[in-house]
């Protein structure tokens, strides 16, 4: 299964649904389920941003955030160069539905989308994982 890293904040928001785009430099061609992967790093000022101007959503601490793995999935429909959103930044969106978190998979990430073999996907707590498609 394809996966794409996402700093945090940014993929707890993806992952809980509160952001419904992913701003990349580069637009890709993958449409379907898409692993959501937060790598090591925290952007505090990015979280800092979203306190200031959504204050209404529940984050956690910027120390409870899960790191290092696959934390969520959600489905890509589209790559936009325009959104009416200010979560868009662009200059290329990934418009994201259907997302839901997941518990913590520790796995090393890469750069743009990379894939996740099958046995990473046997950790116990990506059982769920292996459904089809269709159920995400």
């Amino acid at each position: 299964m394809l996966a794409v890293s996402v700093i945090q904040p940014w993929a707890w928001l993806i992952v809980h649904g509160y952001k419904p785009v992913d701003n990349r430099k580069e637009p890709h061609e993958h449409r379907g389920p898409t692993l959501i992967h937060a790598g090591q790093k925290f952007d505090q000022a990015g979280y800092d941003l979203v306190r200031e101007c959504y204050p209404e959503i529940p984050m956690p601490a910027p120390d409870a955030f899960p790191k290092g793995g696959i934390v969520g999935v959600a489905t890509i429909t589209d790559c936009v160069t325009r959104l009416n959103s200010s979560w868009f930044f662009g200059p290329y969106g990934f418009l994201l539905e259907d997302a839901k978190p997941l518990p913590l998979v520790p796995f090393r990430g890469q750069l743009g989308f990379f894939n996740v073999p099958d046995k990473a996907l046997a950790d116990p707590r990506a059982a769920h994982l292996s459904e089809p498609a269709e159920a995400f």
